[in-house]
This record gives structure tokens, sequence and C-alpha cells, in this order.
């Protein structure tokens, strides 16, 4: 009976964390496509006086790498290209929403993406972190590897109790 209770109490907090997940993953989902609402919204838009307003918003070195970043950028930018990254951000979105789905159902499927996308952002993550440590950076990466340990565990168990259950 006592150990029914355990039970019951470890797979609601399972619960909870995978729908704590699955949160992130659709806040991270939206985020996404109201950046690509907002490339969209830059179509037939003079790039060069974005680019020069977002200088000042950020108060940065009009001579600076970021300021000539944005210059750049904003000279190589067609609708074209606006489109295309506004899709991609709809794909990725969408693709953050149904792994959020499937989280939030606990899914084994979602499970597996979740683990697997985590392992292929973690190489980049890294080099970004050594390359320009902040504080941002490090949230990301603190973030991403409790996420990845509590997936590794949650299949871990469940690979243990399958093992179990056929013997």
């Amino acid at each position: 009976m006592e150990h029914e209770a355990l039970n019951r109490d470890h797979l609601a907090k399972t619960s909870v964390a995978l729908r704590t997940v699955a949160a992130f993953e659709a806040a991270k989902g939206a985020l996404v496509l109201l950046l690509g609402c907002g490339a969209l919204h830059l179509r037939h838009k003079n790039l060069d006086d974005i680019a020069e307003r977002i200088t000042e918003i950020l108060h940065a070195n009009p001579e600076g790498k970021l300021s000539n970043l944005f210059v750049e950028l904003a000279s190589h930018t067609t609708d074209r290209t606006l489109w295309v990254l506004a899709l991609g951000m709809l794909a990725y979105a969408a693709v953050r929403g149904i792994v959020a789905y499937g989280l939030w159902r606990e899914r084994e499927w979602a499970q597996w993406f979740e683990l697997q996308t985590l392992v292929l952002y973690l190489p980049p993550e890294l080099s970004w972190l050594l390359r320009r440590p902040s504080g941002l950076r490090w949230g990301v990466l603190v973030t991403n590897l409790a996420i990845l340990a509590f997936m590794v565990t949650l299949r871990l168990k469940s690979a243990t109790r399958q093992t179990a259950s056929h013997q």
C-alpha cells in the first residue's frame, strides 16, 4: 500500500515536470513564431533604416561590429530571404508545438525527440558559451542540461520498468 502511494507521488511529480518542459517548448515555439511574423512584417520596408534604428535603440557604437552586422544583413536581405526565414521559423514553431503536445500528453515519442534535440543543441551551445560567455548563454545551457538529465532519467526508468515486466 505504501509502495503504491510512493509510486503515485512519483508519477505525479513526473507529470508536473513533463508539463513544465512542455510549457517551455511551447513558449520557445511561440517566441519563434512571433519572430517569424516580425520577419514577414519587414517585407517591403527600408531595412537600412531599421538597422540604424536598432543600433540606436541598443545604444551600439555606429562604427562597431554590431552596427556593421545589422547594416550588412540589411543590405543583403531580400523579400524572398524574409519569406524563407519566416517559413523556417514557422516549421520550427510547429515542431516545438507538436513536441510540447506530446510531452504534455506524456508520449514516449516526444520524450525521445526532446532527448535527441537536446543532444544536438549542446555542441553549438558550448561553442557559443566558450567564445562569448554570458549569463543568458549559461542560463540556456544549464536549463537544457537539467532537461536533458530529466529526460535521460525518465527514459532509463522506463527501460528498467519494461525489462522488469518482461522477466
